[in-house]
């Protein structure tokens, strides 16, 4: 695996003072969410820095091992598929060097959002909640939780309290409505703080979600 991610850089005003790092989906890339960000800071109405970095480039078991933009092997979706524990560990420490760039540029880990899509919601969970420093908040979009049963031993204190926005579309063929319910419900059994929020829609992001996650980073990153 490469040393460094490649991204995708959108600054909302001159000198930041809080970043939103954005994961993208699988076999997509950073431009995936990139034409979002006019919907969600307006001009002059906040100065963040959105990082949209590229997923390396990984053969994928379920689809085939084709090789595609992958922040970890997929094996299977079922319960009993061996989830690519070694691929989150390499991707989380990928992660914590964007976090590490944003805190050397002057944006502190407390001024940070961690979000991501599918599989990259699934990457927002693990870094998150496993990061040694307070973040400002977590989007974990049309995901689900991994590797939830290393999480109690993993976790750490200084995210117990950091508030996580939860969305997923009620159709969802993909990764299946109940899987984020599955996930919901366990991270708030451990006492995690989850904004849950669902749609009318399939593996997607809608117009509805985008103004709420708006609402969410305003308030996270006031």
């Amino acid at each position: 695996m490469r040393m460094s991610l490649e991204t995708i850089e959108v600054e909302t005003a001159q000198k930041p003072n809080a970043a939103v790092i954005w994961l993208h989906g699988l076999g997509a890339d950073g431009h995936d969410f990139e034409p979002v960000v006019p919907q969600i800071v307006g001009r002059g109405e906040r100065a963040w820095r959105f990082v949209f970095p590229n997923a390396p480039v990984r053969p994928v078991t379920i689809n085939g091992g084709m090789s595609m933009r992958a922040w970890y092997d997929i094996r299977g979706l079922d319960k009993t598929a061996a989830e690519d524990a070694a691929g989150f560990r390499d991707t989380d420490a990928l992660i914590r060097q964007l976090i590490a760039k944003e805190a050397a540029r002057g944006i502190p880990a407390s001024r940070i959002v961690l979000a991501g899509f599918s599989q990259g919601g699934a990457v927002t969970l693990y870094t998150t909640l496993r990061y040694p420093e307070r973040l400002a908040g977590a989007m974990a979009l049309s995901c689900y939780l991994p590797l939830a049963k290393s999480l109690p031993a993993e976790r750490a204190a200084a995210n117990d309290g950091a508030p996580i926005f939860m969305a997923h579309g009620i159709s969802d063929p993909m990764l299946p409505f109940p899987m984020g319910v599955q996930s919901r419900e366990f991270l708030r059994s451990l006492g995690y703080a989850v904004e849950w929020h669902q749609y009318p829609m399939e593996h997607s992001v809608c117009e509805a979600e985008i103004a709420d996650i708006r609402e969410f980073l305003h308030r996270m990153l006031p």
